[in-house]
């Protein structure tokens, strides 16, 4: 968490981080907002939605085949195969239908379970981090002087 007094942590910055949670969904966050967001997941035992969901938007920029397969690969064994290590909760048809693909990857491969971790984080988890404990710590921070 962001604590008072960080070197890196100005109260402007504070102030912005705050407007953009409360304007923003998650997706849109700075890498240091992504990071208090992050925080909170962890405290929740879920960052691995998250972690998940910023993975397949950098898949999505890979233009390499090679890289590609690489990369789709690692998202596989580490968050959707069933007893991954951050095994992200989705459907039994989508686990499968990336399964029998990821030998032969393509860039949208991902897209269906990405859309079911962003909808669980934007309905759920999301609505809960605006109401936690580490948010209202950092409102209080961004309307100190």
């Amino acid at each position: 968490m962001l604590k008072k007094g960080s070197s890196w942590v100005t109260s402007q910055v504070l102030k912005s981080l705050v407007i953009q949670f409360q304007l923003d969904c998650f997706c849109s966050l700075c890498a240091a907002g992504q990071l208090v967001f992050e925080d909170f997941l962890r405290t929740e035992y879920s960052e691995e939605n998250l972690l998940f969901w910023l993975a397949c938007e950098d898949y999505r920029k890979i233009t390499s085949k090679t890289k590609m397969t690489v990369a789709a690969k690692r998202i596989y064994t580490e968050f959707v195969q069933v007893d991954a290590p951050r095994q992200i909760n989705i459907d039994c048809v989508t686990r499968e239908e990336i399964s029998e693909n990821i030998s032969q990857p393509e860039p949208n491969c991902f897209d269906r379970a990405q859309r079911l971790i962003y909808g669980l984080m934007e309905n759920d988890c999301y609505p809960r981090f605006l109401k936690s404990e580490i948010y209202q710590a950092l409102l209080e921070q961004a309307e100190q002087p």
